[in-house]
């Protein structure tokens, strides 16, 4: 090889790997309200280290069955965020994605499982008090898939005055008359923490299943709370869950609340997610902007 073409390479090389963001895996928190330590990625922007800038926040929620580390292994957000930074198409920003276990983000019914305070009480400023964020509304946003979806529509609907954005994806969003179909065994494998075990028809539309019904809050909701967070809501054709996914989108057009709504060819797979992601990078970098 051409001495003068080896230096070009080597040259876009280093440039290639100078823009790559800064990940770090499985870092934790002693958390007191959950009586454990909590696993978190985090990734930087490539910038991090060189500067003293302060970054916009995503928080970037797992589903169920998968931890801290799915986004990352699977979802290749990491590498998905490098190119869209790279290509101008999102904001730089930090994104962290936390561990919730199975807990579905909410505070479970018999309070043994505080995840919901854990998030907004410990979690957002221990992240935000760590590294260098602008901890504000406007530069925090929340997204997420399935269960994480389901985590996203919680934070946002119940905390507007937290997130400029959320962006769920393929949301763990059900309409009463699916919850009271659910097959029991599915009830108890991904519900039972959250709302109690062995519970049959009726019985399952208890209070705190409808304080974490996401159509629940959307319907008994102030439209003006609701109405100070972007939504961009994204689900695929085939997606078991899409059907209360629209049922959220006619209902946030029946309360007149502006938002996004896609329905793109696909299921609940990791592939849908990972095309999803560059549009939900678009979509919370225009909430940062200052206009």
């Amino acid at each position: 090889m051409k001495p003068f073409i080896f230096t070009v390479l080597c040259f876009i090389s280093l440039v290639s790997f100078a823009q790559q963001g800064i990940l770090k895996e499985s870092q934790s928190l002693k958390s007191t309200t959950l009586g454990k330590e909590v696993k978190y990625n985090i990734y930087l922007p490539a910038d991090y280290d060189k500067t003293n800038r302060a970054y916009p926040v995503l928080y970037l929620l797992h589903g169920f069955g998968d931890d801290e580390t799915g986004w990352v292994q699977f979802g290749e957000a990491n590498a998905i965020a490098d190119k869209a930074i790279q290509n101008g198409e999102s904001a730089p920003m930090i994104i962290v994605m936390p561990d919730a276990g199975v807990s579905g983000y909410v505070n479970s019914f018999d309070g043994k499982v505080k995840y919901e305070d854990f998030f907004i009480k410990e979690f957002i400023p221990f992240i935000e008090s760590n590294y260098r964020i602008r901890a504000q509304k406007r530069y925090r946003a929340v997204a997420g898939l399935s269960m994480g979806g389901y985590g996203t529509l919680i934070m946002a609907t119940k905390h507007p005055e937290l997130f400029v954005a959320a962006a769920p994806l393929s949301a763990g969003v059900r309409t009463d008359e699916e919850i009271l179909a659910m097959p029991d065994e599915q009830w108890n494998s991904s519900h039972a923490q959250r709302y109690g075990k062995d519970l049959k028809g009726n019985a399952r539309l208890n209070e705190s299943y409808y304080k974490n019904s996401i159509l629940k809050i959307v319907e008994t909701g102030s439209v003006d709370e609701l109405k100070k967070v972007r939504y961009y809501i994204d689900c695929g054709d085939d997606d078991f869950l899409i059907k209360g996914n629209m049922a959220l989108h006619a209902l946030l057009i029946d309360k007149k609340i502006p938002h996004e709504f896609r329905v793109r060819d696909g299921g609940h797979t990791w592939s849908y997610w990972r095309s999803a992601l560059p549009e939900v990078l678009k979509f919370v970098s225009e909430s940062f902007h200052q206009k």
